[in-house]
């Protein structure tokens, strides 16, 4: 039993990535087939699939945008209005360099 905490504990993160990998395919998998039974989608759940995105990136952002400083709210406030005309990855390459080139000069 040794054996096994040792080489847990000397791959720890390795360890938990492929177990979050898993989890992350096991979920993905298991909506497949859910979903898969389903000759038609109904409205409602259609409505609520599509409103997960959202949620996942309001979950990953607000919270460092309004608890961050000067630079995480600027970022996300370039981000808010630059989505609305900029093509998807633009804004993030752009929000990106914007965050590191803020943190640089200490904001």
């Amino acid at each position: 039993m040794n054996g096994v905490v040792a080489l847990y504990e000397a791959h720890q993160a390795a360890f938990v990535i492929a177990l979050l990998g898993l989890i992350t395919l096991a979920t993905r998998a298991g909506g497949y087939l859910v979903l898969a039974r389903f000759k038609r989608i109904p409205a409602r759940l259609e409505a609520a699939l599509e409103a997960v995105p959202v949620a996942v990136i309001s979950t990953l952002v607000v919270p460092p945008a309004f608890s961050g400083g000067v630079a995480e709210f600027a970022t996300v406030a370039f981000a808010v209005v630059a989505c609305m005309r900029l093509p998807s990855m633009v804004v993030i390459l752009a929000g990106l360099g914007l965050i590191v080139g803020l943190r640089m000069v200490g904001l």
